[in-house]
């Protein structure tokens, strides 16, 4: 399509939220133009059945997503879904529009190819992002919906947000993602208990038909992230996303002290603490993994360790808008070299 990085070397000069802007200004402009996605799905989109799977009742054209974060307002789907992704998950969403953190609040570590963000779970609210998705839903790949409450919501009354939000959006995705787990909201990740869970999913779970999953960080101890995801499971979650940003700034030399890091840095926490939750809850429900996914190879190890599905978005950004097919068809290589005739005998794998 072009030579990405020689953009990049363009981008990376901005500020990150800048360059993430323009992103954001080219992909919602080529949403209004079909015509001009086409092109880019050509070379993009990887239509194979052997990575064709059904989740929730829905197909899921191969297992490559965009984790929340990216499209944090439901304006680039249309974009992303031509660049090959199998999924996308929009969001965070509150119910109340909210700025964010003061800025600078993202970071660029260029030498680990890594984020740190501190963003804060800035968006458009509830109604906006709605009208959008509505505009959207049904789609033509699965669309997930990441909520989580607004900064000035009193711990006590958190959970009407989710409540809200779960009504809302059970009518525009497949999907809906809790998270508590975002370290750039004040005492969010103090959500975190089995008993606040429990009531969580207790009360939002009536409430849809579509199936609600946790997403959870991977800073917790095993003992806290077992009984966290058994919790959740015994409410009524249907799946479980591991995980989102760490604050263990250790991985990086010079990380800020505040936000969560993501990238490269964050892949063998991520795939250990994944490792943990897969070997406890394969077979049990889904499991989705995020956090230091660039590469085919990374990809394909997840997969195999339990995942149904991963997702991606620092490399996504590091590695340019070819990433999702690449992956995509680096799996079915690495599926072709071991024998596996369906992304469904890959999955899990590694636990048999």
């Amino acid at each position: 399509m072009f030579d990405y990085q020689s953009l990049k070397n363009i981008l990376f000069k901005l500020d990150p939220e800048q360059a993430h802007s323009l992103a954001e200004l080219a992909m919602r402009l080529g949403g209004f133009i079909p015509l001009a996605l086409n092109p880019v799905a050509t070379r993009c989109v990887t239509l194979d059945a052997r990575l064709e799977q059904e989740l929730f009742g829905v197909k899921f054209p191969n297992p490559v997503g965009i984790a929340a974060g990216f499209d944090k307002n439901a304006t680039m789907v249309k974009a992303l879904s031509a660049l090959g992704f199998g999924h996308v998950e929009y969001g965070t969403i509150t119910p109340k529009p909210q700025n964010g953190n003061d800025k600078p609040r993202l970071f660029r570590h260029v030498a680990e190819k890594s984020l740190q963000n501190a963003m804060g779970f800035n968006n458009d609210g509830s109604i906006k992002v709605a009208k959008r998705a509505n505009a959207l839903y049904p789609f033509v790949i699965p669309l997930g919906a990441n909520i989580g409450k607004n900064k000035t919501t009193p711990q006590e009354n958190a959970i009407n947000d989710y409540v809200e939000l779960t009504k809302i959006f059970s009518h525009y995705c497949d999907y809906i993602v809790i998270n508590i787990s975002s370290p750039n909201t004040p005492n969010l990740r103090d959500l975190q208990n089995k008993a606040f869970v429990k009531e969580l999913f207790a009360a939002c779970v009536p409430l849809t038909t579509k199936p609600l999953l946790l997403k959870i960080a991977p800073d917790m101890t095993p003992k806290n992230a077992i009984a966290l995801c058994s919790a959740a499971i015994e409410s009524g979650a249907k799946g479980i996303i591991a995980t989102n940003t760490t604050t263990d700034y250790s991985l990086i030399p010079n990380a800020k002290n505040i936000g969560g890091i993501s990238g490269e840095a964050l892949r063998e926490k991520s795939f250990k603490f994944f490792s943990l939750i897969a070997k406890e809850f394969f077979g049990a429900t889904v499991l989705i993994s995020a956090g230091g996914i660039s590469s085919a190879k990374e990809a394909y190890k997840r997969l195999k360790a339990g995942a149904s599905l991963v997702q991606i978005y620092t490399s996504f950004i590091y590695e340019g808008p070819k990433i999702a097919g690449n992956i995509n068809k680096g799996i079915l290589n690495l599926m072709d070299k071991d024998g596996f005739h369906s992304i469904k005998n890959l999955i899990g794998a590694a636990r048999n």
